[in-house]
């Protein structure tokens, strides 16, 4: 068997056309961390700790093309593990008042008969965030 030359994710890197907006969502409402700025990026770098994500505004926000999961390569979504269904809905019920957030729908089984729960929203800038249950 080989062994894997690389150790898992080390960040995930997103492009928003409102970086402020997309900090907030990560800080204010999941209760991330924010990490640092590079304003001549301008980039910030978030992080609960396990994950770091980059986020960086695009050059012209006005004239950026939003993601269709349907059409385009590229990030689905990205998936975010929390660690019970309790927290799961406390999660849900603070990104469901987040302005601009999009729910897709609420917490329910991955599956039928799945033991894992989940929901999908498209934060303020677009792109599609997964919350499951470890």
């Amino acid at each position: 068997m080989n062994t894997p030359l690389t150790l898992g994710v080390h960040h995930v890197g997103l492009a928003v056309p409102d970086l402020d907006s997309a900090v907030d969502f990560f800080v204010k409402t999941l209760n991330w961390n924010e990490k640092g700025r590079n304003d001549e990026y301008p980039a910030a770098f978030v992080s609960d700790g396990t994950i770091t994500l980059t986020l960086w505004r695009v050059e012209d926000p006005k004239n950026a093309v939003a993601f269709n999961r349907r059409r385009n390569i590229g990030l689905h979504h990205l998936a975010l593990s929390v660690s019970d269904p309790q927290t799961l809905t406390l999660v849900f019920e603070r990104v469901q008042k987040h302005p601009d957030v999009v729910v897709e729908f609420e917490p329910k089984p991955m599956r039928v008969g799945s033991s894992t729960h989940h929901f999908i929203c498209a934060m303020p800038s677009g792109v599609r965030i997964e919350f499951a249950t470890c």
